[in-house]
């Protein structure tokens, strides 16, 4: 029987599904990858966006289709990774936006939604790409539109948005050049496309959702008790994080002001304040002494949704938080947020000045809460984001909309070449933070950044012809040059850029693989061949790729 009115409870069982669906095949959308190299990480990062949408709702009792979307739209927008996870994110921002007050919902009342999260989604971006996620989702959601009217169930929206997103996401290939030639469809609309049928196959019963595993990930934190005896002195306070609904019996929701909590938590003496509100919702995250008295004053606006208390002496395996004095005071002028991996590249930019380092990037892009995160423990009036890769940056932008405690300043470093060469120029004594941005994004832009790695398969990518397991070099987003082994095609490299005379130093970082024979081996052979240049090499240990070049 088709469905002609959907309630929040059969929503929240098509959400699961659509989850289960792009978890299932998330391998798959991985590896529809232009460059023949084994990061990609589109499947990864839509899942576990979506994943974050589904923590929110998993274990509620909500049946109110704006209810549920709210909360589901709010674990997303924290949740997201990747361009194409932010994307989805705000493809389903603007399709809560439609539903807010709805307890249930008509096929046309879908149509609507879906049109506002075209228009979300798209305003999102600052230059949109056709041929992607936004390209798949807006035509499938247009056709669905030519179709539908008062009479059509939700299962007829679905399936017609379903069979247009499947020739949209074909024609992917017309629109992007790059695609065809490397003969995949575009991962992200293929992402999207997954999640869609999900939602199908649930909404007609195909498949029977009763739960969602999350692999772990949600898995309480082991506490080693034995760190806090009878004898110690509470030393570090109580990490503090609630999740306040405002009440109206309290409060105007919607034009109530966080700093009202966060002035009334900083006379209790909290430190680490942070509070970030969303709709109805506040977070509040606060290192206390008097965990009691914060419930007290929150009680005062809402009522709790989650409470964690954590004493900040013990070690809360996979906590954000880790004991440590208090922080200065008054704040620091400014700070510097890194994103990377590997132990070596890590250690290196800490010595470089940087603050707070974001494990991740390639395969492992961190999401909108993890900069969150970071800003939070800075202490800083100013903060400077070094995102180093181009997938990276929707997410820290999304992440500095909602930073309310400070001004966010994000430099589109698209690699960890460029973030290093801006690092390099972000000199403590300077106090103008627009001189230290623009100078930074000018050290940035300078600098020429080459990959090397392996290949994965057979390709032709550019013109230049690719057998499997050779060695290329991708050059500021081009494949520039190949060998059979890796330190051959950072030489040819670097013999095939047109202004190398002009250059006056080479910076490499090795990957994890690269033995020290290896390692020592190239820097002289690159001294010997730039005598002119200074040749610096660090140890980044980074995955993937063998080697990450700087030339500038």
């Amino acid at each position: 029987m088709s469905t002609t009115i959907l309630d929040g409870k059969k929503l929240k069982s098509m959400l699961i599904g659509g989850a289960e669906n792009i978890r299932s095949n998330l391998a798959e959308i991985n590896d529809l990858n232009v460059f023949p190299v084994p990061d990609g990480d589109t499947g990864t990062n839509m899942t576990k966006t979506i994943e974050g949408g589904i923590c929110e709702i998993a274990e509620s009792e909500i049946e109110s289709v704006g209810d549920v979307m709210k909360k589901f739209a709010h674990g997303m927008l924290l949740g997201a990774r990747g361009n194409s996870g932010v994307i989805l994110s705000q493809i389903f921002s603007g399709i809560t936006d439609a539903l807010e007050g709805l307890d249930s919902v008509t096929a046309v009342d879908l149509l609507n939604a879906y049109r506002s999260g075209i228009e979300k989604s798209y305003h999102a971006v600052t230059n949109p790409t056709e041929g992607t996620i936004l390209t798949v989702f807006r035509e499938s959601t247009e056709y669905a539109g030519l179709k539908i009217d008062e009479n059509s169930s939700v299962d007829d929206f679905f399936r017609l948005h379903i069979e247009e997103a499947e020739r949209s996401l074909a024609r992917t290939k017309e629109l992007l050049p790059v695609l065809a030639e490397a003969d995949v469809v575009d991962s992200g609309g293929a992402g999207y496309l997954c999640i869609a049928v999900g939602m199908y196959s649930s909404l007609t019963g195909k498949i029977k959702i009763d739960s969602y595993k999350f692999n772990g990930e949600k898995q309480a934190h082991n506490v080693d008790i034995n760190r806090f005896t009878r004898d110690s002195i509470l030393e570090f306070g109580y990490c503090t994080e609630i999740l306040l609904r405002l009440m109206n019996a309290k409060v105007d929701p919607d034009t109530f002001d966080k700093d009202i909590i966060i002035n009334e938590l900083e006379s209790l003496g909290g430190e680490s304040i942070v509070a970030v509100k969303d709709g109805d919702v506040v977070k509040i995250h606060v290192h206390t002494f008097f965990p009691g008295g914060v419930m007290a004053i929150c009680q005062k606006y809402g009522e709790f949704l989650t409470v964690k208390v954590e004493n900040m002496s013990l070690d809360h395996t996979g906590s954000s938080d880790t004991p440590k004095k208090k922080p200065a005071t008054p704040k620091k002028p400014y700070s510097v947020v890194t994103v990377a991996s590997g132990e070596g590249l890590c250690a290196l930019l800490s010595d470089m000045g940087a603050d707070e380092i974001i494990c991740g990037g390639q395969t492992a892009n961190p999401s909108t809460e993890e900069f969150i995160d970071a800003f939070e423990k800075c202490n800083s009036e100013h903060i400077i984001v070094l995102p180093n890769n181009k997938n990276v940056f929707l997410a820290a932008q999304q992440a500095s909309e909602i930073w309310q405690n400070g001004f966010v300043h994000i430099v589109p470093t698209k690699s960890i070449m460029q973030g290093y060469s801006a690092l390099s120029v972000i000199t403590p004594g300077i106090t103008d933070i627009d001189s230290l941005v623009a100078g930074a994004i000018r050290a940035a832009e300078s600098v020429v950044s080459s990959e090397i790695t392996r290949a994965v398969r057979d390709a032709v990518i550019g013109g230049v012809s690719i057998n499997k397991d050779d060695y290329i070099a991708i050059t500021d987003g081009a494949i520039t040059a190949t060998a059979s082994c890796a330190e051959d095609a950072l030489v040819a490299m670097l013999q095939a850029l047109d202004d190398m005379d002009e250059r006056e130093i080479i910076t490499v970082f090795v990957g994890a693989h690269v033995s020290d024979a290896q390692r020592v081996e190239l820097t002289e052979k690159l001294e010997v061949l730039y005598p002119d240049c200074e040749v610096t090499t660090y140890i980044g240990g980074q995955e993937i790729y063998d080697y990450y070049v700087a030339i500038e």
